[in-house]
């Protein structure tokens, strides 16, 4: 998308803002049961049930990134941060990548039955499992649907080595089942933090618990016995890639409990670039032309920015007493899945 001539979007597709009731898209998924809710937190979404035929997914690219398998058991996310990777992916369902994503969302209801039925196969070979790369499995349907119990437990009786990454403040739920998963296998738990300031948080990632809940959830996993880390992400130009954002950032992550900081800057995708451009145009007008010059090449900002602006971070860090030891896993702190060869110049 062009990042000159923008206009706001019309009132039905703002994010973060409630829209006039529309039939459904026409969706790719036979047998799907849909269902809306009368509670104030469901208010505006529709939820489509399907019995998925297979829920542990091989991550494309998977030799750049420190994990190889995923599960993901909702598609779309109710968190709408503006800026998320995956919109794209909804239009593979024939659903847009804007205010459908926030509030259509797909619910693999028999996921942890999969789970358990796909660990047991014989040609499963125990690798290391990541959630939340794609979606939040601790979104707020996880709340009435509860499929996150039962694909804990299954990896647990499997002693199958998993790492979760979220924003939800609703993995504390599970954070009995998390311990006893630890007991028998390799458990990673990390926190999405990008910034702390709170009226850049209810515009940009409205959905979500706030940056001072989920570092209060950081500290509960430390106190837990858990090695937390965070992933402080994505980092906005212009509007928290201040030295001043960044220190506070860091040095709130470090206060909580958290054994590493993970810096990484904004990136923008087909579908997120073009939903993120509308909210930029329509929240902070002002810098459209910094984006527009910082993004004229595509997905990535210049590597000269995202070099400074890691290092500004990680100097932070080292303050803060946040270096990762050498040697350590990075499975524990899932990363969005790769982007094509021509792009992996963000990390």
């Amino acid at each position: 998308m062009r990042w000159d001539n923008l206009a706001a979007p019309p009132v039905e597709e703002v994010p973060g803002r409630a829209a006039p009731a529309t039939p459904p898209l026409p969706l790719a998924l036979p047998g799907a049961v849909v269902r809306t809710f009368d509670t104030p937190g469901f208010a505006g979404m529709t939820f489509h049930e399907v019995r998925a035929k297979s829920i542990i997914s091989k991550v494309p690219g998977a030799s750049r990134v420190p994990f190889e398998w995923t599960i993901n058991p909702y598609r779309g996310c109710s968190h709408g941060c503006v800026y998320c990777f995956a919109r794209n992916t909804h239009t593979y369902l024939d659903l847009d990548a804007g205010a459908d994503f926030d509030r259509q969302v797909i619910v693999k209801v028999n996921a942890g039955e999969l789970v358990r039925r796909e660990l047991a196969a014989p040609r499963w070979r125990g690798g290391h499992v990541a959630m939340g790369t794609n979606v939040d499995c601790y979104q707020r349907a996880e709340g009435r649907y509860r499929l996150m119990p039962s694909i804990i437990e299954a990896l647990r009786d499997f002693a199958n080595p998993f790492s979760i990454l979220t924003k939800g403040t609703l993995i504390l739920r599970d954070l009995p089942l998390l311990r006893q998963a630890a007991q028998v296998t390799r458990v990673g738990v990390s926190f999405s933090v990008g910034f702390l300031d709170e009226q850049l948080w209810r515009s940009v990632e409205p959905g979500t618990p706030s940056p001072s809940r989920r570092l209060a959830a950081v500290r509960q996993f430390t106190d837990a016995g858990f090695e937390v880390g965070v992933l402080m992400a994505p980092i906005l130009p212009g509007l928290s890639d201040s030295d001043e954002s960044i220190e506070a950032t860091v040095a709130a992550i470090a206060a909580a409990g958290a054994t590493s900081v993970t810096p990484l800057p904004l990136h923008l995708r087909p579908g997120a670039r073009e939903w993120y451009a509308r909210w930029l145009a329509r929240e902070y007008p002002h810098l459209v032309p910094r984006y527009r010059e910082l993004f004229r090449s595509g997905a990535y900002a210049p590597q000269s920015y995202q070099r400074e602006l890691t290092a500004r971070a990680r100097i932070a860090a080292r303050r803060h007493g946040l270096c990762r030891p050498a040697g350590d896993d990075h499975r524990q702190q899932p990363q969005p899945p790769a982007p094509p060869p021509e792009q992996l110049s963000l990390i």
